[in-house]
């Protein structure tokens, strides 16, 4: 039986064969351990080095200002950790919003924990938190305010660098999970305005095991792990070369073809949502309808299941919301956090599409959803 169609590419994505070329001669021949004085370890240090301005290049950044962490994860945990732990004299409320990942909402639960205040600010029915109220939820005693780039269910994009303008005006700093839209839309860190924000090599044609977190200059940050200096001492342990140089790879990948990417993939995006529509009128679309990244189509199928909807296409792998949630059967807190109705929630799908996608891929999809969604309703 042939692979089913790919289109949950915001869970994850292949390894593109140029980032896999990159990172070959790092798992080959070229082993040596980068703090190491002597040349097997100076070649993987530049190697390191090179792959700082790769990821530099494409956020708009300065190569120190990027720090190698092993996950998106770990960069999250870093920036909301390690900014309490410097700041905790100055005060202790952060705000973030209703529709973060886990990897930033569990963090910010521990955090309460130990004795912080944490707002999490609503969001409108696309998926937005509205500028009037994260002005009115920051406080003297704010330090940190969190809200995601672009929502990995919906795909809403959020306005970053006004967010990040009102919590400069209060004294606090911002951090921005750009996991998922690095790589999918241009992502400028100095243009956004922010202090921290989080990279996810896997959603960007990079390995598992690899992220980022770009700390401007000047953020006050403690590191979360203890050991060696490695990193400019914010993440210790000996450095995951191969990983690191595939990361670089894949940012200057993303940077060269980022245009004609998101042309070619919002034009397929757009043709599955006519061709879902066209078969099934009663399809609702969620987030927002431009502020939104280019390759998600998040749809629900009023009355049915969305579960059990792909499971009748066996010949498609998608989802029906976050991987990282994805085995539960509670409705998705992003589209609680939505107001959507319980029909619509549980109707709901995460279609993603990506670089491989092929408008054939598209069509096909489209009328065995269609095909699909009409059986069920039929029984």
């Amino acid at each position: 039986m042939a692979d089913p169609i790919y289109l949950d590419y915001n869970a994850t994505t292949p390894v593109a064969p140029e980032v896999v070329e990159a990172m070959l001669p790092f798992l080959r021949e070229h082993f040596g351990n980068p703090s190491s004085a002597h040349p097997y370890g100076a070649r993987a240090a530049k190697a390191i080095a090179q792959a700082r301005r790769e990821l530099a290049g494409l956020l708009g950044a300065q190569s120190e200002e990027i720090v190698f962490t092993g996950c998106a994860t770990e960069a999250n945990n870093l920036a909301l950790r390690g900014v309490a732990q410097a700041l905790r004299h100055k005060g202790r409320h952060i705000v973030t919003s209703s529709i973060e990942h886990p990897s930033v909402a569990t963090p910010l639960q521990w955090l309460r924990s130990e004795g912080w205040d944490v707002t999490a600010l609503p969001v409108d029915k696309f998926g937005c938190v509205l500028p009037e109220n994260l002005k009115r939820a920051l406080r003297d005693d704010t330090v940190l305010v969190s809200i995601m780039h672009a929502n990995n269910e919906v795909g809403t994009i959020e306005p970053i660098a006004e967010f990040a303008a009102i919590a400069h005006a209060r004294g606090a700093l911002f951090h921005a999970d750009a996991a998922q839209s690095v790589g999918k839309i241009p992502v400028d860190a100095g243009a956004l305005g922010v202090d921290l924000l989080t990279v996810a090599g896997h959603k960007l044609y990079a390995p598992k095991g690899i992220g980022a977190l770009y700390v401007r200059r000047g953020t006050p940050l403690h590191p979360v792990l203890m050991g060696a200096g490695q990193e400019g001492g914010l993440r210790p342990g000996t450095e995951n070369v191969p990983h690191i140089v595939a990361l670089g790879a894949a940012a200057d990948l993303a940077r060269r073809r980022l245009p004609e990417f998101a042309h070619r993939v919002r034009a397929l995006r757009d043709r599955l949502h006519a061709r879902l529509t066209e078969g099934f009128p009663e399809l609702q679309l969620h987030g927002h309808p431009q502020h939104r990244l280019p390759n998600t189509l998040h749809v629900s199928f009023p009355g049915l299941d969305g579960r059990r909807l792909l499971d009748e296409a066996p010949e498609i792998a998608a989802s029906v919301g976050s991987a990282c949630h994805e085995g539960g059967e509670a409705v998705s807190g992003v589209l609680a956090a939505m107001a959507l109705s319980d029909s619509e929630a549980r109707g709901a799908v995460r279609l993603s599409l990506g670089i491989p996608t092929k408008e054939d891929d598209i069509d096909r999809a489209a009328a065995l959803l269609i095909r699909a969604a009409r059986g069920l309703q039929r029984r």
